[in-house]
């Protein structure tokens, strides 16, 4: 383990925790500020969460949107990604015919919530079937303008995919797409704190992310960008106070979303000291850190690739701070209901106390390894990876 790191962590020593993507981890520092919080809340939750409240998510969201590169004007708290996902489309309104396009790589809960909607309204859900291994991110947005027809009206693309890891060339499908009068909604669950971005001029109509995992902000943490032009009728899935209030000195869009009902709304008012805590970690601040674990996860990959004779699935720049490598075939495997653990994970876990997930793709018998890297994990840590995969995979 890197000590110095691993030291701002409350990670189990036992575990070789190889699965940042999934959960995320949060360091101890910020956890001690969301305590801090709860503490004063619980002292006196009228005055916290009447009058209080409303200045201390203000200063949240803007240093939350100074870092995405957006107007604090435009972006809105939620507790995950699903939520921002299912609160946009939830919202759209659409007519019988109309097409919603997505990618066959699309996570299984976005997925769900596109293909609700799509029932609700009568409307077609078309998947783009990616090419797999992927040659280049052009092969990308070729597949998918490919099922573009006069009657798509949205895109629902991860920005890094769950599923492969793969980094999704979201500025080239975005404007391609808006030069046709569609709308784009970015699942970007991994994208905070992975790769840099800028909100302003990515040109998304919709882009949800989770603070919780790269950013390592407290669970409950995430965010809904909605651009301008796009705010007038969108509503949270808890509709409350803000829907009639008489305001004028906030949009409409900020007295609907910033208080949506009774929560702990500590998560989110700890994102700006997990953007510090993670941002002090190296001398150069977030553009190093980004930098650094994605250069770990590159060498990952090409450790596993070339100990378990596979080649990478895809080019470096599509690689973020995740990468996965597919693994050879023989080794006993289970149907995959959403959220199954295969039995090879279960292995690693019980046997090596390596924490890291295995995932049937693009369906079983093919499966493949995906590993994350922050700056807590070593080259050791991938290292008995490979060694406890040859193990098992004998």
């Amino acid at each position: 383990m890197s000590a110095p790191f691993r030291s701002h962590w409350g990670l189990d020593p036992e575990v070789r925790f190889l699965n940042h993507g999934s959960y995320g981890a949060c360091p101890t520092a910020v956890l001690q500020k969301q305590a801090e919080l709860r503490a004063r809340m619980e002292s006196e939750p009228v005055r916290f969460l009447h009058r209080e409240i409303e200045p201390l998510l203000d200063a949240a969201r803007a240093t939350l949107a100074d870092f995405l590169g957006a107007d604090a004007e435009d972006v809105s708290f939620v507790t995950n990604a699903t939520s921002g996902v299912t609160t946009v489309l939830r919202s759209l309104r659409f007519e019988p015919g109309d097409e919603l396009l997505t990618t066959d790589h699309e996570y299984n809960a976005s997925r769900n919530a596109l293909d609700f909607v799509a029932a609700h309204w009568g409307v077609k859900v078309v998947v783009a079937k990616l090419p797999w291994p992927v040659t280049s991110s052009q092969s990308v947005v070729d597949a998918v303008l490919a099922h573009v027809t006069p009657r798509t009206r949205l895109l629902l693309v991860d920005h890094i995919s769950s599923q492969t890891a793969l980094v999704m060339p979201i500025a080239r499908l975005i404007s391609e797409l808006r030069e046709k009068g569609i709308e784009t909604l970015v699942d970007g669950a991994h994208g905070p704190g992975m790769v840099p971005l800028t909100l302003r001029t990515l040109g998304a109509g919709y882009y949800t992310g989770n603070c919780h995992k790269w950013l390592c902000a407290p669970k409950g943490a995430a965010f809904l960008h909605v651009r301008r032009d796009l705010q007038e009728g969108l509503m949270p899935l808890a509709v409350s106070h803000g829907r009639n209030s008489p305001r004028t000195d906030r949009s409409r869009f900020r007295l609907n979303f910033d208080w949506t009902g009774t929560h702990d709304p500590s998560a989110a008012l700890c994102v700006p000291e997990a953007l510090r805590v993670m941002g002090g970690l190296l001398p150069g601040g977030w553009p190093e850190l980004m930098a650094a674990n994605r250069s770990k996860a590159l060498a990952a990959r090409a450790l596993l690739c070339e100990r378990l004779k596979s080649a990478p699935a895809c080019p470096e720049d599509m690689v973020g701070s995740m990468a996965v490598v597919t693994l050879p075939p023989g080794y006993p495997v289970q149907p995959e209901p959403p959220l199954y653990l295969d039995p090879l994970h279960l292995r690693l876990f019980d046997e090596y106390r390596i924490e890291v997930p295995i995932t049937a793709w693009p369906r079983p018998p093919h499966r493949h390894v995906r590993v994350s890297a922050q700056v807590y994990n070593t080259a050791d840590e991938y290292q008995a990876l490979a060694d406890a995969l040859e193990a098992l995979l004998r």
